[in-house]
């Protein structure tokens, strides 16, 4: 069998999960931007089904972003708290905003550096953003991206910055945030932490475990 160089593998992982996932989109449920940004801060530790169980009582009490600028954090606390890591994502949500109303005019910014300026907001969710909002290329790092991406022979490392990087130098850029979206729901449905299941799997041509065997 011929080796394939990463980009290779990374062309044949695209065109596998588009067949298997042809829309491709965030999971996690939202109207306005700075909305999803606050989910994703939510989901750290947490699942995204829990998340819009949680998000649909936050925002329908908080309507506005000013109004959770101005909230109690310990009833962000209260409404948040089966999310895990309560209290310092209520402190991150209400900061966050307050930010985004005195650095931003209440808008959320376009670029990677001032994203992860505000509280509570790291490279994973600002990358997020700059996909799913902005629709600019992005590489969203989660542990299912991470997890999957070593298994195929695309990277070499569980450090996300790396991972990202990594990926931005083999991905099309076009490719790069559907792709990665795409990876979760393989992660969770196909090629999950626990067990994978292998047998027709739409990666099976750069998969590492499968063609070894």
């Amino acid at each position: 069998m011929i080796a394939l160089n990463k980009k290779q593998r990374g062309a044949l992982a695209v065109d596998g999960l588009k067949k298997l996932y042809p829309q491709a989109k965030c999971s996690l449920e939202y109207t306005h931007p700075y909305e999803l940004l606050i989910a994703t801060r939510l989901s750290a530790q947490c699942t995204d089904a829990r998340v819009n169980i949680v998000t649909k009582d936050l925002f329908a009490k908080y309507k506005t972003l000013e109004s959770l600028a101005n909230a109690d954090v310990s009833d962000i606390e209260n409404i948040i708290k089966s999310c895990g890591l309560f209290k310092t994502k209520a402190k991150d949500v209400v900061l966050m905003c307050r930010q985004l109303i005195e650095n931003y005019d209440g808008a959320l910014p376009d670029s990677i550096e001032e994203l992860t300026s505000l509280s509570g907001i790291g490279r994973k969710t600002a990358n997020l953003i700059m996909g799913d909002i902005f629709g600019k290329p992005a590489v969203v790092a989660d542990t299912h991206c991470i997890r999957i991406c070593n298994r195929i022979g695309l990277v070499a490392t569980t450090d996300p910055k790396k991972v990202e990087l990594e990926l931005k130098k083999i991905l099309d850029p076009l490719e790069s945030n559907d792709f990665c979206h795409r990876l979760v729901l393989f992660g969770r449905d196909v090629c999950t932490a626990r067990k994978a299941i292998c047998e027709n799997c739409v990666l099976e041509g750069c998969c590492k475990k499968i063609i070894k065997k």
